[in-house]
């Protein structure tokens, strides 16, 4: 098969079998950038079932760039709660508000000016430009990475062999169809070629693939092992004589900078504490978390914070591990 064979099968393939997203159009480029822009911040290590609802709630609300630039950061955190990466939200934010400052609402169309925007990396660059204006990118994401690896039975390590990967993927990337051939790769990695038992009789390149009917095949791509550092700690559910708890607005540079939290810290903060016996995991990117819960009262503020009643918490942005920590608590009491 040639290129433009692999090509032109792979996007007929896709007409027929790629998926009906809220952010997708077949047959060209969204008319609609700022779609794209959205989709694309929410699936940045976020997998597509989880991002739909959150999408269309995010959507709803946010219709267009000019309300995203307009609205408070701490209502779009309440409106990403439980995406996590809430560096994305942020950047996001900060890119509507160049593009309605700098740009005069239009979305810039070109690599160079797309990078000066908050939030983009090199796949997010190639997917937006691709999906929102068609243009002849290359997106290689951990799909394409599996099936580029598997076509052409590549057995080194990826973080050995990215610019052969590179190479390889850009030389399939049909130019003229950017648009439909991004998602239609995208989707036979997610549909037929999976991590595990790819659906290779429903393969448009089965015939050419290296890796079939091998018996290393699930075990490509060859990925070299990055292991999780574990960390302890403890939380602390703080509350007044009326019965409300304590929460303080997360200020330390990171991940949850600007979320609501429950004070903790990786070594004891209140000696007179109760440990409920109650423990909490939970796992970041290259991180695992175990918190120990425990309550004491107080009736001013420990920190900077404020005390709310339990029934309002769903007012304030949270983190995921927040929500675990009240929430395995609350199942108790």
């Amino acid at each position: 098969m040639s290129k433009t064979d692999l090509s032109t099968s792979l996007l007929k393939w896709y007409q027929h079998n790629g998926r009906d997203l809220p952010w997708r159009i077949k047959g060209g480029a969204h008319p609609d950038p700022y779609v794209i822009l959205v989709s694309e911040f929410m699936l940045q290590q976020t997998t597509v079932k989880t991002v739909i609802p959150y999408f269309e709630r995010f959507m709803k609300r946010f219709p267009t760039i000019e309300s995203l630039a307009q609205a408070e950061l701490e209502e779009i955190y309440l409106y990403w709660q439980g995406l996590g990466y809430y560096t994305r939200a942020r950047s996001l934010h900060t890119t509507a508000q160049i593009i309605m400052n700098d740009y005069n609402g239009k979305f810039p169309q070109t690599k160079q000016e797309i990078l000066k925007l908050k939030g983009f990396g090199p796949y997010t660059v190639a997917s937006f430009l691709a999906l929102a204006f068609n243009q002849p990118e290359t997106v290689i994401d951990g799909n394409v990475t599996r099936i580029i690896c598997r076509l052409y039975h590549l057995t080194k390590p990826t973080d050995k062999i990215t610019d052969k990967i590179r190479q390889l993927a850009e030389n399939l990337t049909d130019s003229a169809h950017a648009s439909d051939y991004a998602s239609a790769i995208m989707d036979l990695g997610a549909l037929v070629c999976t991590p595990k038992n790819p659906l290779c009789n429903q393969c448009p390149w089965s015939d050419f693939c290296q890796s079939k009917n091998l018996p290393d095949l699930e075990k490509i791509p060859y990925k070299t092992k990055i292991s999780k550092t574990e960390k302890n700690g403890f939380v602390y559910l703080i509350f007044n004589n009326k019965n409300q708890i304590f929460i303080r607005k997360r200020t330390e540079p990171g991940l949850l900078t600007g979320l609501y939290e429950f004070p903790w810290s990786e070594t004891p903060l209140y000696p007179e504490a109760e440990d409920t016996e109650l423990n909490i995991s939970h796992i970041f990117t290259h991180i695992k978390l175990s918190l120990n819960i425990q309550t004491l009262h107080k009736n001013t503020s420990p920190t900077k914070g404020i005390f709310v009643d339990i029934s309002e918490l769903s007012n304030y942005p949270l983190s995921t591990l927040m929500k675990k920590v009240i929430n395995i608590w609350l199942k108790k009491s």
